[in-house]
């Protein structure tokens, strides 16, 4: 906001003179974001010193207490998905410190706490056996599971609070099974020691997916101080409504079983906003099948309100083509194949040995990828790619793996990198090639905002080496 009179006509430069009077005017600007300066001040050397104040000084103050719980240079410094995801998520965390109060009640309870007949040692040893189950659990649930959470972080983030659920569910329900005490909260420690993994690891990818300008851990930090405001908030909150539902089970299960069905809520529209830019199994299946049909590569916003974040078990009636990537297996161990399959890779390594460091093999519409030793990231994300092409075609038509190789020798370039003629090469679907080319195709994965520098996916800890060898040499 500038000034009145004469001091509205200054421009933008903080620093200049003015040639009529030999004034120095300096201007003073406040903000974190180079796009979002506002002028606080305009000081005059001419030749007396005079200072005008410009703005709101309560706006000034709210922006410097603002700073304290958004990235600096917000929003332009984070994503688009920030903002929504970020309010979803500190109100799904408003809700768990408020039941948190209550759990903790009801467990604070059944442990003795204010029983006379209670002792130190017995609640300290139930303690420090909740404790170590949610230590253990927590181990073995990265063993398990810990190459997954990147690839499916939007999942997981959903289970990982669907488990934290759970764990405060056993905590209040403990006190009615005094016999099965310990056994049901350390199984309310367990849930919860998922859900701290879970919760971490994919947290730290969302956060380098927000950072636009390598500002992860203002990020972080400023996530920090938003769930303190949170938790104090839901403190308080909890203490008191821990206290008006005090001797009432009804009420305290009305109040818990409410605040769930929120939080999950919540979750779940949070977890909805967010709109990846990475590749993984699911996104590349939805995004080359959407290619084939249409000729245009959708963008990230659009493809998050096409894929699954609810758990498998939980999306049992989608489409079976939707779901054509679990159908693909990524570094499969080759003695586990059968003979037939074997053979078929065989002769497969035969034509391929100079040419690719992949190798596929189909069985029952079922697609197995068997990586080189030295494939490289770009060579996992051109086999899956690869895979879900002959898979669509083998649903289709029926086709061969040639097919499916001649596809990706024409086309797989201008699927990542570039905007290209459409060639011959939907031969696999003619009905297709007709209507693709009276549309104009969008395949700059790039330019779309895609990172197509690798695949998300587990760990690939089974590789293969193929070489060619005469019969009378010996092989190790």
């Amino acid at each position: 906001m500038a000034g009145p009179g004469k001091r509205e006509n200054l421009v933008s430069p903080s620093l200049r003179s003015d040639p009529d009077n030999d004034a120095i005017v300096l201007e003073e600007w406040n903000g974190s974001s180079s796009t979002k300066l506002s002028r606080t001040a305009i000081i005059t050397a001419a030749p007396s010193l005079s200072i005008q104040r410009c703005g709101n000084r309560f706006n000034h103050v709210w922006r410097r207490i603002l700073e304290a719980f958004v990235p600096e240079g917000f929003p332009s410094s984070v994503t688009p998905d920030y903002a929504p995801f970020q309010v979803w998520d500190s109100l799904q965390g408003l809700s768990t410190y408020i039941r948190t109060m209550l759990s903790t009640q009801a467990l604070l309870s059944a442990i003795g706490v204010g029983e006379k007949s209670a002792t130190v040692l017995g609640a300290t040893f139930q303690w420090f056996l909740r404790d170590l189950t949610g230590m253990v659990g927590g181990i073995l649930f990265t063993f398990y599971q810990g190459s997954n959470l990147d690839s499916d972080a939007k999942m997981w983030r959903l289970v990982a609070d669907l488990m934290n659920d759970l764990g405060m569910l056993m905590d209040l329900v403990s006190p009615l099974y005094p016999s099965a005490f310990v056994f049901v909260v350390c199984l309310g420690s367990l849930s919860r020691s998922f859900t701290g993994v879970a919760s971490g690891a994919t947290r730290a990818a969302l956060t380098q997916h927000f950072a636009l300008q390598n500002n992860a851990a203002d990020i972080s930090a400023k996530e920090g101080s938003q769930e303190a405001v949170a938790t104090m908030v839901g403190m308080a909150i909890g203490m008191l409504l821990a206290r008006m539902t005090m001797g009432h089970p009804i009420f305290i299960w009305i109040s818990f079983l409410s605040l769930t069905i929120f939080h999950m809520y919540a979750n779940y529209k949070a977890v909805q906003c967010l709109a990846l830019t990475s590749l993984n199994m699911e996104r590349s299946s939805i995004l080359l099948q959407h290619f084939t049909r249409t000729g245009q590569v959708l963008s990230p916003t659009q493809i998050s309100k096409r894929e699954h974040i609810l758990p498998t078990w939980m999306a049992t009636w989608s489409p079976k083509n939707t779901f054509l990537h679990r159908r693909i297996k990524l570094g499969a161990r080759v003695s586990f194949l059968d003979k037939q399959e074997i053979m078929d890779l065989m002769q497969s390594a035969k034509c391929r040995q100079k040419k690719g460091r992949y190798l596929l093999v189909e069985k029952k519409g079922n697609i197995s990828i068997i990586m080189h030793r030295d494939a490289t990231a770009s060579d996992v994300l051109q086999s899956f790619i690869h895979a879900l092409v002959e898979g669509q075609m083998k649903m289709d038509h029926s086709s061969g793996y040639s097919e499916s190789q001649t596809w990706i020798d024409k086309n797989y370039a201008d699927f990542l990198q570039k905007v290209p003629e459409f060639p011959s090469a939907y031969t696999w679907n003619m009905q297709i090639t007709s209507s693709l080319t009276e549309v104009l195709p969008i395949l700059q994965l790039n330019s779309s905002g895609w990172n197509t520098e690798r695949l998300l996916s587990p760990s690939i800890i089974w590789r293969a080496n193929w070489s060619s060898h005469s019969v009378d040499e010996k092989i190790d």
